[in-house]
């Protein structure tokens, strides 16, 4: 037994591992995506999207705001936290298969009567009795049943690595989104606040034209009807934004109240490129592949699992140590040692339906894991029709913008002059704001489909940053210093002893 706890893992004892060949589906995909966009290189490319993407739009607070995030956020902190704890559960199970060594120690003071029946007449009434003893066991594990479970909390831990990976990617794309529709509505708001100073110019001229009796009140109130649609819409554009600034704070570990960013005039397009992925290579750049795949292996390990019960489970056990009044003494010393072999005869099918769910199981996780490669596949190529679709829808809605302000400024004309109604005027402002919005509406779509579609991409994120097996070892088996978090593995770490650090809620983590 002290020769097989020396020995790490008791990897050199002889098992049988009744785990089925596990290797991973390989499926037979298109060579190319049908879609195309204009922010991806025409020729597919090996070259990996950079992990800092969102610097590919070239905004400094959208990447102070991704960086923050990252710093702080709690969600993404709990995620990496799972790792830890699936770290360390994989270092309960591995515990299993190493000889358990306990002490003991007991002492007593006793007293009985002297007229107790059948007592001896020399029997002292008062003794004192001590105990020092300890017991060591061990199960061989000859079918591997152990190693498999250990082997599945394995990879159940790189199952969270993948996890972590995806919600790290997930906070920064939906950071970036709604970024953009924040910007989105900023935008919005300046265009309504020009067309609301346009419109007050408007009524003033047919306030004025009305008293001279050249115009209406019919006109008056058309404009005016306008005008205070209008103001209802920035009003109504205003309450939204402040519903993505405030879900923006959330993500950056900052209260609502406390969080602020300034309004910008315009939305801008970015113009960049990022390489090409092809299909098969999707299935090693995404963190949800990555995940399922591992939830596969595990589901393929409990097979072994539940193989092992069918046969003769093994155990020793080692005791002994001393007893009496005088304790270190070979007189009075005790001992035991022995060896146990179990196997349940009949339980009612109980083993054969727990192997038939496990092999249900495994298929499950199979069709899950073709699912998730799908909706992979379905996600990439929506994006990539989007932001091409979109990138037309710019450049047209960009022309019709600037037709309707060409309408505007001849209908404007020709109103001050008598030759046109005012009904006529208030079609052509119309058209011209509702063109200038639909314009910064499709803007804000096309700058979120790009985030969708470098999401779908994978983000820069690749199957080499899962930690290795050997890696998920939390600590060493003598280790009983610096337990309080575990070294990283993966790049994935956690804010031991400094987590109190974002409790301020008043002001972001990083500058």
């Amino acid at each position: 037994m002290l020769v097989a706890l020396i020995l790490p893992g008791c990897s050199w004892f002889p098992a049988v591992d009744l785990s089925p060949a596990y290797k991973p589906p390989e499926y037979v995909v298109p060579a190319s995506w049908r879609g195309s966009s204009p922010f991806v290189e025409a020729k597919p490319a090996d070259d990996e999207l950079r992990q800092d993407w969102w610097k590919l739009f070239d905004d400094p607070a959208l990447n102070r705001l991704i960086e923050q995030a990252m710093a702080a956020n709690p969600d993404l902190q709990a995620a990496a936290e799972r790792f830890v704890q699936a770290r360390d559960v994989m270092m309960k199970a591995r515990s299993q298969y190493i000889p358990q060594i306990g002490l003991g120690f007991g002492a007593s003071r006793n007293r009985q009567s002297p007229d107790t029946l059948f007592r001896a007449p020399d029997s002292p009434i008062q003794q004192n009795t001590m105990s020092l003893g300890g017991i060591a066991a061990w199960e061989p594990d000859f079918w591997s049943a152990l190693r498999n479970a250990t082997r599945v909390e394995i990879y159940r831990a790189e199952e969270r690595a993948a996890d972590y990976g995806l919600a790290r990617l997930s906070l920064q794309a939906e950071i970036a989104a709604d970024y953009f529709t924040l910007r989105g509505y900023d935008a919005q708001v300046s265009i309504y606040n020009q067309s609301i100073t346009l419109y007050k110019q408007s009524l003033m001229l047919v306030e004025r034209q009305f008293a001279g009796k050249i115009a209406s009140a019919l006109d008056v109130a058309r404009v005016e009807s306008l005008l205070f649609s209008t103001e209802t819409k920035l009003a109504q554009i205003q309450g939204q934004r402040q519903v993505t600034e405030q879900a923006i704070a959330i993500l950056v570990n900052m209260a609502p109240a406390s969080f602020e960013l300034e309004p910008a005039d315009d939305i801008r397009v970015a113009k960049f490129t990022i390489p090409q992925t092809i299909p098969s290579t999707v299935l090693e750049r995404r963190p949800d592949i990555a995940s399922m795949e591992r939830r596969m292996a595990q589901a393929n390990r409990v097979i072994g699992i539940a193989r092992a019960a069918f046969f003769p489970n093994v155990s020793f056990r080692l005791g002994g140590g001393y007893e009496g009044t005088d304790l270190i003494q070979l007189a009075n010393s005790f001992w035991s040692y022995g060896a146990g072999v179990s196997m349940p005869v009949f339980q009612g099918g109980y083993r054969r339906a727990q192997l038939q769910q496990s092999w249900s199981a495994y298929r499950e996780t199979e069709d899950l894991y073709r699912s998730t490669v799908l909706n992979a596949f379905r996600e990439v190529e929506n994006n990539l029709s989007l932001t091409n679709r979109l990138t037309v829808a710019v450049n047209r809605q960009d022309a019709a913008v600037g037709a309707n302000f060409k309408t505007q400024t001849m209908t404007m004309d020709l109103y001050r002059g008598g030759l046109a109604s005012s009904l006529e005027l208030i079609y052509a402002q119309v058209n011209t704001l509702a063109a200038r919005i639909d314009l910064v509406v499709i803007k804000a779509d096309l700058l979120k489909s790009s985030v969708a579609l470098i999401r779908a991409l994978g983000g820069g994120w690749n199957r080499r940053q899962l930690p290795d097996d050997d890696q998920i070892q939390p600590f060493g088996t003598f280790q009983f210093v610096n337990l309080n978090k575990p070294p990283p593995a993966g790049g994935i770490d956690v804010n031991a002893g400094t987590n109190w650090v974002n409790n301020d809620l008043t002001k972001p983590s990083v500058p």
